[in-house]
């Protein structure tokens, strides 16, 4: 892998499928993440991201993940010194794996829909209500998970949220949507 002075080890998981591309899109340029593990399905472990990926965004593949082997989706396929892990897997599949990712110490950036309304998961909009992650701690403690699962939010509500904030003080007491 690519590596960048002072980064942040990160994964994406589900890194074959439409989100995950843009994920990586995302992510290769940032100048604080490395990304380190790319997962999949069976189908895609073992082969080059290159290989494994149908490539959809429009621009190409970074070349710092285009030779990475992708992996299995499991937690004993992704390296320990990975620190952030973006999910980008369809809910079914992020229903049943995030929490095995979570309870072995990772910290899982979900963007899929499974646990969007647990109490305990914090549902963030940084730039909004990072606060929300002090949740981390309450999540920690009630599920006994050294890692944490943070969601974010539905793709409008993400974009509808930010106008809406900057609105607020002009005592917005209803929306339609």
């Amino acid at each position: 892998p690519y590596h960048r002075a002072m980064s942040t080890r990160v994964g994406v998981l589900g890194a074959t499928g439409a989100v995950g591309q843009r994920l990586i899109q995302l992510l290769a340029p940032h100048p604080e993440f490395e990304i380190a593990a790319l997962t999949a399905s069976e189908a895609s472990a073992g082969r080059t991201y290159r290989d494994a990926a149908k490539w959809r965004v429009d621009t190409p593949i970074p070349d710092e993940v285009a030779d990475i082997t992708v992996v299995d989706t499991d937690p004993t396929a992704v390296p320990d010194d990975v620190e952030l892990l973006f999910s980008s897997l369809p809910s079914d599949v992020g229903a049943a794996v995030e929490p095995s990712f979570v309870e072995d110490g990772y910290v899982v950036s979900s963007n899929s829909s499974n646990g969007r309304m647990d109490e305990d998961v914090p549902l963030t909009i940084p730039e909004i209500n990072a606060d929300h992650l002090d949740l981390i701690e309450v999540q920690r403690e009630e599920r006994g998970w050294d890692g944490a699962l943070i969601k974010n939010p539905n793709c409008s509500t993400i974009t509808m949220v930010p106008t809406l904030a900057a609105l607020d003080q002009f005592g917005i007491e209803r929306i339609n949507v």
